[in-house]
């Protein structure tokens, strides 16, 4: 029933019911029914013409005599579910309620009050009544602003912090937004305590398990709705509602009274959150699915064109003929062209996405150092840059950022044997032309060999070059470069995806070079070409831990010993299970590594198995459980 609707304890707390000094007999656990409706009667067989959530007032003259009349007239009210029972004293009972009626109602767990005082009935039921007017009305007033501000959000294009600022407005309540991973992307402590809204989230959330995809968790009190958009699920929407707490001491307005006028001590079970907050969280999780679909930027018509082009061979909205006629037409020939797909990106910047692990409040973690305005300039200058290195390379090719801070290029090159050439040359002109970047003739970086142009040097800025594979291979960096000072999270990647013989397989080389220098951000060694072959299988999963079917797939594998440590933090089974994997399945060495006894050891092995119902000596599930564990480090790392 929906929550709007008025409690037995409010109702009782009206100044009609209380000016008949009402007086709690019987059922004080039911004084939170809601009350859908107040019947007046006087007849014993009303119940057949009742349909749940009355409260029956009556003066009892009608009453059955004998005891057993009684109790199956108060039976027959809790078998079709009316909230309560109202008698007024004075015609038909003097000066109490019989003594095995009231044993029936509590038996029943069914209010039963007296009014003490003579009160006209009427005055009851215009109070209720109005009460639930009012609060429907309310309820729908607020419901169409929910809805109105929602829409403009959505028209406004918003961004993920404000419109999670905007649900904790609206509601007055903490709101999270998490990946599928459990980790927060955006959040609004309405108030509270950040530090307390968030510690331990990724265990705290674990046990928050909704019966649908949007539901009220009552024994966590967290009313969570699902976040995504063609079939697409990305991540969960949660807002803390207080249930039972601060709410129900504030609607305790009467305080019944039992035997002698003592007052009873009742606590209140959990409240569910009223329908406009459920209404709120899918309209919140709607305009952020949306949101996410929608890529704004200000660009001039050059650049908005090279855009359109690439995102129509990333995503299809275009024929490639169409793609191709219109590249002509801006001087860029696509036909018959070798073509490489090149991302350019800071290697410092977060991966494209809503943010990391953890956002600043109410906002996804910003693109650049700088702040929000920052990593949008900078990306621009970026894109600037690339295409400034490409006419000085006098290479041809569709340039334009691809997302929030990288810069993709589609080379167009006339025959195969170019391909390291150009990169090569690519690569030098950015140097010159990117005031942060220097490199040196062999393609590492020299951080002091060009001025800025005010005369100033940048020694913490450096190009790193990311392109075709060397079959020589090189040294693991130890963070420095042929004996120059490589400053760890600093300058740019340049990655190039595999050759394509035409534009119909373009997207794969686009696709494959972003997602190459996603991966080679994690990547410690000092290549000066970085390409497919040097992604092993943590950065592959690194470059894909975004994608919701691998946070599905380490749900999967992990999920249920996850779940089993965040209700046990003393235990930690994943690293029990983490040390046996490492260590080849040795269970001594495994002990060993675990600094457990192998007695113990063994021990947690077995509730390993039970909780995940894996056979951990079968090769093929502990080779699932160690891809899903490296997937689970590639989510958690930023």
């Amino acid at each position: 029933m929906s929550p709007v609707f008025p409690t037995v304890r409010e109702v009782l707390a009206l100044d009609p019911v209380r000016h008949g000094a009402p007086r709690l007999v019987a059922g004080e656990a039911g004084l939170d029914r809601p009350v859908r409706w107040v019947h007046v009667t006087e007849v014993p067989d009303i119940a057949p013409l009742l349909g749940g959530g009355e409260l029956v007032l009556t003066t009892g003259i009608g009453l059955p005599a004998d005891d057993a009349g009684l109790r199956a007239f108060i039976g027959d009210l809790a078998d079709v579910g009316v909230s309560g029972l109202v008698v007024e004293l004075g015609r038909r009972y003097v000066s109490a309620v019989p003594r095995v009626m009231a044993a029936a109602a509590q038996r029943r767990g069914l209010p039963l009050v007296e009014l003490r005082r003579a009160t006209p009935f009427v005055r009851i039921t215009e109070a209720v009544h109005a009460l639930i007017v009012d609060a429907q009305l309310t309820e729908l007033r607020a419901t169409e602003e929910i809805h109105q501000r929602f829409t403009e959000l959505s028209v406004e294009g918003a961004g993920t912090g404000e419109v999670v600022r905007q649900a904790a407005e609206l509601s007055g309540c903490p709101v999270v937004l998490e990946n599928l991973s459990r980790q927060v992307l955006a959040y609004d402590p309405a108030g509270e305590s950040a530090e307390l809204l968030l510690d331990c989230w990724e265990q705290h959330s674990r046990r928050i398990r909704p019966a649908g995809r949007t539901a009220y968790d009552a024994d966590n009190g967290w009313l969570v709705t699902t976040v995504g958009a063609r079939g697409q699920d990305w991540g969960r929407l949660l807002l803390r509602w207080p249930g039972g707490g601060d709410l129900a001491a504030d609607r305790r307005g009467f305080a019944p009274t039992g035997e002698g006028g003592a007052p009873v001590g009742i606590v209140a079970p959990p409240v569910a959150p009223p329908t406009r907050l459920t209404i709120l969280v899918e309209r919140a999780a709607s305009t952020l699915a949306l949101g996410r679909l929608i890529r704004r930027d200000a660009e001039g018509l050059e650049r908005q064109i090279h855009r359109t082009l690439l995102t129509a061979l990333l995503d299809h909205s275009l024929p490639v003929d169409e793609v191709a006629l219109r590249a002509r037409a801006l001087g860029v020939v696509l036909e018959r062209r070798h073509l490489v797909g090149v991302v350019v990106r800071h290697r410092g910047d977060e991966p494209a996405g809503e943010g990391g692990p953890l956002a600043e409040p109410g906002h996804p973690a910003d693109a650049g150092a700088g702040g929000p305005q920052a990593g949008p300039a900078r990306l621009r200058d970026l894109a600037e840059a690339v295409g400034q290195a490409l006419r000085e390379a006098k290479l041809t090719g569709l340039t334009s950022a691809v997302d929030d801070q990288s810069v993709g290029v589609l080379l167009a090159l006339p025959e195969p044997a170019a391909e390291e050439r150009a990169l090569a040359a690519f690569a030098t002109a950015l140097h010159r032309t990117h005031p942060d970047t220097a490199a040196r003739s062999d393609g590492h970086v020299r951080p002091d060999s060009h001025p800025r142009p005010g005369g100033s040097a940048r020694p913490d800025a450096q190009v790193r070059l990311v392109g075709p594979a060397r079959g020589d291979g090189t040294a693991r960096s130890n963070g420095r470069t042929n004996g120059v000072a490589r400053p760890a999270g600093g300058g740019l990647l340049i990655a190039a995806g595999s050759a394509v013989p035409g534009l119909r397989e373009a997207r794969r080389s686009l696709v494959e070079a972003r997602q190459i220098a996603d991966a080679a951000r994690r990547d410690r060694r000092d290549l000066p070409v970085f390409r497919l072959p040097h992604v092993g299988l943590a950065g592959l999963l690194h470059l894909l831990r975004d994608e919701p079917r691998l946070q599905t797939f380490v749900e999967r594998e992990l999920g249920a010993l996850l779940a089993y440590d965040a209700q046990h933090p003393r235990e930690q089974l994943l690293g029990t299970l983490r040390a046996y994997l490492e260590q080849g399945r040795n269970k001594s060495a495994a002990a060993g590594a675990a600094h457990l006894s192998r007695p113990a050891f063994y021990e947690r092995l077995a509730r390993i198995r039970r909780v995940l119902d894996v056979d951990l000596d079968s090769v093929e599930d502990c080779l699932s459980l160690h891809v899903a564990l490296l997937a689970l480090d590639a989510i958690r790392t930023p």
